[in-house]
């Protein structure tokens, strides 16, 4: 039987266990299929906007201690996010000293997103409930880049979580207007990819970090 009954109070629940094992398989699948798309292996093809909100909308559903939800995202596409790219390689240029400036690393930022349809730019924003560490913030605001990744791939989208840059210095915060209590996790590049997806790899096996008590 694929269907059983239990009661719970005064309320019968029916569990399909059929319907569980497909559903499990079919998330089982977009994990072990997600993979870093290169931005260089990104086509141009343009994502609808619609589709970029449901990935955002799953994104605020992530985990969130004190339900304090603490993820902020800015979306760049089209002439936005060509502007973003010179604004970063200007800002990275000025903060480099003049003897370490390089105009590859110049042009590099500039153009990263010339073949992606979106920028997502992932913010873990600080709240004002002190009684939540830091370290939690960071992890729900992780979960919730997560959710986007994972739909991405559910989507067939290709998509490259990057910290490069100046994902992590003061100048970016202060361009994006952040707090100084903010955090940028990366920029999330999407777009679409004409290669096949790549054979995953581990370099450990999950039961070397596992740990029964």
């Amino acid at each position: 039987m694929d269907n059983k009954t239990f009661g719970i109070g005064y309320m019968p629940l029916r569990i399909n266990f059929a319907a569980m094992n497909n559903a499990f398989e079919q998330v089982k699948a977009t994990i072990t299929q997600r993979r870093s798309a290169k931005l260089a292996t990104m086509n141009g093809n343009i994502i609808p906007d619609e589709q970029v909100k449901e990935l955002l909308e799953l994104a605020h559903w992530a985990p969130t201690h004190g339900r304090t939800e603490p993820w902020n995202f800015f979306v760049y596409t089209g002439e936005a996010l060509k502007q973003f790219g010179k604004d970063h390689a200007d800002l990275h240029w000025g903060i480099t000293p003049e003897e370490k400036r390089l105009e590859a690393t110049y042009e590099k930022l500039k153009h990263n997103g010339d073949n992606a349809s979106h920028l997502i730019i992932a913010v873990m924003k600080r709240g004002t409930n002190e009684k939540i560490p830091q370290i939690e913030e960071i992890a729900a605001a992780s979960a919730a880049v997560q959710n986007i990744l994972l739909g991405a791939t559910a989507m067939g989208i290709a998509s490259f979580w990057s910290s490069g840059g100046l994902t992590h210095k003061p100048e970016l915060k202060e361009y994006l207007k952040l707090g100084p209590d903010d955090i940028i996790l990366g920029l999330i590049y999407l777009g679409y990819t004409d290669e096949a997806v790549a054979e995953g790899m581990r370099k450990t096996t999950s039961a070397e970090k596992v740990f029964w008590m």
